[in-house]
């Protein structure tokens, strides 16, 4: 089943001085379980030396794209020093708002959903499938719209011969 946990953008304290720290605590129970989600994806579908197609969509199953890419976001910028991220996904990791969030120690919470049980490297390339993917998924026209231009492109064909064949008479 799909979690449609909606993502909390605002910190704790944020969170405790509105009366929102119910919402606060369940978007960040989600993003942990996204985390795992992610690692999980990586170890099942990583062998011989290559990360398979399917390991997004082992995750897309469970989370929407948006949590996915908040979590990955978080991991980018919590590990901005690693060079085995590509430059790429580390600007792209700065397009996405990641709110700071700490406690009063001054700990990162956010630290709880870093994706760090996995390589770098091997989190980086599951980023970079998953932003192709969803690229390629905003691409792709939706059915109705396909249905709709088909239609209007025959009828156009099909007006534009009785014109041709009236025109010949």
């Amino acid at each position: 089943m799909k979690d449609t946990t909606p993502i909390y953008f605002h910190s704790a304290a944020y969170a405790h001085e509105h009366g929102e720290l119910d919402q606060y605590r369940t978007s960040h129970k989600a993003n942990i379980a996204c985390k795992e989600a992610i690692e999980q994806a990586i170890v099942d579908n990583y062998q011989d030396n290559r990360l398979d197609q399917a390991c997004v969509q082992q995750v897309l199953q469970q989370f929407d794209p948006g949590r996915i890419f908040y979590v990955l976001a978080n991991t980018v910028r919590q590990k901005d020093y690693d060079g085995r991220i590509s430059r790429d996904n580390k600007a792209w990791a700065q397009t996405i708002p990641v709110c700071e969030d700490k406690d009063g120690f001054g700990y990162d919470r956010n630290v709880s959903f870093v994706v760090d049980r996995s390589h770098t490297g091997l989190m980086d390339l599951f980023l970079t499938q998953a932003r192709r993917e969803y690229a390629l998924a905003q691409e792709k026209p939706s059915v109705r719209d396909s249905l709709n231009k088909n239609a209007g492109q025959q009828a156009a064909h099909s007006n534009k011969t009785k014109v041709n064949k009236e025109q010949t008479r």
